[in-house]
């Protein structure tokens, strides 16, 4: 072979990739939180996040609905604030837990703390025992379950002034008249394994819930948004029938964004929330990990400078 033949061109004919234009900027000493999100490089991930802000802040505008769903690590990760400013400003229109949200939640306004050892706990059979925890979320759930477990627990926050129940995303939901809904799975929460445990209460409560989403979930297309933060199973497996039926009901679902926030990708929400949903052109979907205490406050002051 004779290298001295080897074909070349110039790099001022390549096309490339990357471009010094869109690399990161360094704000000024003491600059704004403008100047530093103005300063992230535009390259990958930060223009899908970009991305998830505009529509987001569109969605603002334009009255649309937005959607927050949210892993029980959200809220003891200790996010709650910022999501009930969200709700308070007008932004999310509806959000939505697992049962272990309700826990997470109802534990920090009661007590102030949340989150136990199950290591330590396992081996004894004392994890999840607390009595004032499930006393307290059963009893709601068992009263007012026609009401939907949301909002029978927010409710109950609400009316015994919990000490610490501005931190309740349930509470706020309430107090707000947003839809916060719960959906289940029995068996899966601490809260079960209590005698005040209801299975008939809890199914009727947790399927008011599911109505209540599809509802919400039919008012999503034309520029609403729905997030997904740090739900790997149980949302996106809810999400996706709640678009179904709200698509067979002759909702037209099209034309939203989906994004989907945790730490690893997941089949589950990559399927069920990004892929499925929006295929076809129906829609936009976004997959962004990181850590939910980094993400999460990021993505909601870039939020409410735009808004």
């Amino acid at each position: 072979m004779d290298f001295t033949r080897v074909k070349v061109y110039s790099i001022k004919d390549r096309k490339s990739k990357v471009n010094i234009a869109e690399f990161a900027g360094t704000p000024k000493k003491g600059g704004s939180f403008g100047e530093f999100y103005k300063g992230l490089p535009d390259i990958l991930a930060v223009k899908d996040f970009r991305s998830v802000v505009d529509a987001l802040a569109s969605a603002y505008r334009r009255d649309k609905m937005v959607i927050f769903m949210l892993g029980a690590h959200v809220i003891k990760c200790g996010l709650s604030p910022l999501v009930i400013d969200l709700m308070k400003r007008g932004l999310i229109k509806t959000v939505s837990l697992n049962g272990a949200g309700i826990i997470h939640d109802a534990e920090i306004a009661m007590a102030g703390k949340t989150s136990e050892d199950v290591g330590a706990g396992i081996l004894s059979g004392s994890f999840g025992m607390a009595k004032e925890t499930a006393e307290f979320i059963n009893e709601a759930i068992n009263d007012g379950c026609g009401e939907g477990i949301g909002e029978a627990v927010g409710k109950k926050i609400a009316d015994e002034k919990l000490k610490n129940s501005a931190l309740s995303i349930l509470a706020a939901g309430h107090k707000l008249n947003i839809p916060v809904t719960v959906h289940v799975a029995i068996g899966t929460d601490i809260i079960h394994q209590h005698p005040s445990a209801d299975g008939a209460a809890i199914g009727e409560g947790s399927m008011a819930d599911f109505r209540k989403l599809v509802e919400s979930v039919a008012r999503l297309g034309s520029g609403g948004v729905v997030i997904n933060f740090g739900s790997a199973v149980i949302l996106p497996e809810v999400f996706l029938k709640a678009i179904n039926l709200a698509r067979n009901l002759g909702n037209k679902v099209k034309g939203f964004t989906a994004a989907n926030f945790d730490m690893y990708t997941h089949y589950r929400p990559s399927q069920n929330i990004l892929l499925r949903p929006t295929q076809k052109g129906f829609g936009r979907g976004y997959n962004i990990i990181g850590h939910h205490e980094i993400m999460l406050p990021l993505l909601y002051r870039a939020v409410v400078e735009k808004i």
